[in-house]
């Protein structure tokens, strides 16, 4: 079964692919990993891409999909996959499309995580740390016994800059830019899976089960 993890910033994709990797028995694959991967082997691809990040620049879509390719064409993927974090615009979508056609293979199911901006903010934005042992909290779902301070060690608690309501706010506008429109396109492809993000995670999880195994 191969699958395409959808969904925005804060959405649980993490979390949720995590425990859907494991039921299905097949590899999580995330484009950080994906490089990673290719740059520790030393491919050909993994080196032009090693070129582009040690210069702080960003890499061409040309070798983010050639570096998917190669992922996706190792022998742990041979019963399937699920895919995180890519594509993120129509030109990679169809790039995906053309990489999975020549390997043939093809995306079953495009699972999307649905969540409100307003739910996507405040957990976006209520992660606290501990700026002397690293601990971390959030001031609504794990948030510590006394406000600011840290249960282990009393150390001050602080926000990351980017956690910010602004940067938080500007991370989900790209997203919905960007990313969103592959929605249309997976969803006329009758691929689109919709699940509601905001329940409680072990609800989720089973709703994307029985999602994948109703169309086994």
């Amino acid at each position: 079964m191969n699958i395409l993890f959808m969904g925005p910033p804060g959405a649980g994709k993490g979390t949720q692919a995590e425990r859907i990797v494991e039921e299905f028995s097949i590899p999580h694959i995330s484009t950080g990993d994906a490089f990673r991967l290719a740059m520790k082997q030393g491919t050909p691809i993994g080196l032009k891409a090693k070129e582009y990040i040690d210069q702080g620049l960003l890499v061409p879509d040309e070798i983010t999909n050639g570096i998917v390719k190669e992922r996706l064409a190792q022998d742990d993927c041979a019963n399937g996959f699920l895919l995180d974090g890519f594509p993120r615009t129509i030109q990679q979508a169809e790039a995906l499309d053309a990489m999975l056609q020549e390997l043939g293979r093809s995306i079953d199911h495009v699972v999307n995580l649905s969540v409100d901006r307003d739910l996507l903010l405040a957990r976006l934005t209520g992660r606290r740390i501990c700026k002397t042992c690293g601990a971390t909290y959030h001031v609504l779902f794990n948030p510590p016994k006394t406000e600011g301070i840290c249960d282990k060690d009393g150390g001050e608690l602080y926000q990351r800059s980017d956690d910010s309501e602004e940067k938080v706010g500007t991370r989900l506008d790209e997203y919905t830019s960007k990313t969103a429109p592959l929605l249309s396109f997976y969803g006329d492809k009758g691929l689109l899976r919709e699940v509601n993000g905001e329940q409680d995670i072990n609800v989720v999880t089973a709703e994307i089960i029985s999602t994948l195994r109703g169309s086994l």
